[in-house]
């Protein structure tokens, strides 16, 4: 396979090229105005950030995108699916006041918010792709009712995944709430009562009313309602509950892989990885914390395979943020993302994904200045 170009520039500004014109700049070169967009309904998927988390990316950086899909005569919004856990984007009307709250509305960035999957996360296409993991991916159907898929994402770590990167923004977050399910359900987590400390943060955080209190105050997980959604791992401070089974994040990732391939199929495609506030769990929690690296830059390329690789790679090669999470880890497997999350895999997306055709962790990268 050929190998994939991703474009890159840093963060610096000069009072001649402020940062969102950089970015203009980069997606130009990596030739996204190639693509015909001339009234085509161009679906931007971007995650809109929990309420009190601010890690997310900022409105502005959409807006720039959404500013030259228009020039192109293209007719794009912004969008995203509904979630599976506690929170405020479990349903689309919450999910707009989220998403407003954070910045994300017309007057900001120049289009419109759509929730892709509807009001209760059931308005779904079903797209055959007859995987080895997936036979027939749940998609949101506004996403799938566009002509043009454009990614936008905050390139961070992930406690289920390793990090969340472009695969994991289309995957999982193009999914329904029936396709969420389906890609978490191979996995369940359980709970070492040696560890819990009785907090209770994991059943707050639990849609789904799987976890109960013994007669001992200990946290448990019925496995038989339990979705295997992970957000209990997140949300335990004393890393009480770990995956079940040394496969399980592996087929997530798989699943996520073969879902962003039902989403990108026979239609035109780009993808833009802002590599910045790179928090140690997805932009899903209320909170964030430290970022574990320094900010590094902007990626973007036709290929999300390799922009994946490539932001992996830059994270991988920066010093460690003291008084960040992963600065009390143990870091002796020369990979941040492992250090921070060990019971995840994140090269195991990236494999799958060459291996179904959908890109090439091969790349040359193209600095842009």
């Amino acid at each position: 396979m050929e190998t994939s170009k991703v474009y890159f520039t840093d963060f610096k500004a000069t009072s001649n090229c402020n940062l969102l014109q950089k970015l203009d700049k980069l997606v130009k070169k990596a030739g996204i105005t190639n693509i015909d967009f001339n009234n085509k309904y161009a679906a931007i998927k971007i995650h809109f950030g929990e309420p009190g988390n601010l890690s997310y990316l900022r409105p502005n950086y959409a807006k720039v995108i959404v500013d030259l899909v228009k020039k192109q005569g293209g007719r794009p919004f912004l969008t995203d699916c509904n979630t599976l856990y506690v929170g405020r984007r479990k349903n689309a009307l919450d999910h707009l006041d989220s998403a407003y709250e954070n910045g994300f509305n017309p007057f900001t960035t120049g289009c419109h918010v759509i929730i892709a999957d509807g009001l209760k996360g059931t308005d779904e296409a079903y797209v055959p792709i007859d995987g080895e993991y997936v036979k027939e991916a749940k998609i949101g159907r506004a996403i799938m009712d566009a002509d043009i898929f454009i990614s936008l994402t905050h390139f961070k770590g992930h406690e289920s995944t390793g990090f969340g990167g472009a695969l994991k923004n289309i995957g999982m977050g193009c999914g329904s709430r029936a396709g969420k399910m389906e890609m978490h359900s191979s996995g369940k987590p359980n709970v070492d009562k040696d560890i819990c400390k009785s907090c209770g943060a994991c059943v707050k955080n639990c849609a789904h009313d799987a976890i109960t209190f013994d007669e001992n105050r200990k946290a448990g997980i019925n496995h038989d309602t339990c979705v295997g959604c992970g957000r209990c791992i997140g949300a335990c401070n004393f890393d009480a509950i770990n995956p079940w089974g040394d496969q399980a994040n592996d087929i997530l990732n798989y699943k996520i892989a073969e879902y962003s391939y039902a989403v990108l199929k026979d239609r035109p495609h780009f993808h833009i990885s802002l590599v910045v506030d790179v928090s140690p769990n997805c932009d899903c929690h209320s909170e964030n914390d430290i970022p574990l690296v320094p900010n590094i830059g902007m990626f973007a390329s036709f290929d999300p395979v390799a922009l994946d690789a490539a932001c992996a790679d830059a994270v991988n090669k920066q010093p460690v943020i003291a008084g960040s999470q992963l600065s009390k880890k143990k870091l002796n497997h020369h990979d941040h993302f492992t250090d921070m999350h060990p019971t995840t895999n994140w090269k195991s997306s990236i494999d799958h994904a060459v291996k179904i055709g959908l890109g090439n962790k091969d790349y040359e990268l193209i600095t842009i200045k």
